[in-house]
């Protein structure tokens, strides 16, 4: 597996990582609930810092699954 770390890839690149994982079940992400995103905003821009190259993703889910984001 190739590393999905900032300094590995390119804006490009990340922008298509993070469409592929969050279109893991098939659907389009807008108004869905699936990823039990209940009040969490919009899934996409919620990985918008990663895309703009300034936190990883491993960073931006820890906030998420710490409670730190609703």
């Amino acid at each position: 597996m190739r590393s999905i770390l900032i300094k590995d890839t390119t804006r490009e690149e990340r922008i298509k990582i993070v469409n592929q994982a969050l279109n893991v079940c098939g659907r389009e992400c807008e108004f869905c609930n699936g990823c039990d995103n209940l009040g969490g905003g919009s899934v996409e821009a919620y990985y918008q810092p990663y895309i703009d190259g300034k936190k990883e993703i491993r960073e931006l889910n820890a906030e998420y699954h710490a409670g730190l984001v609703r």
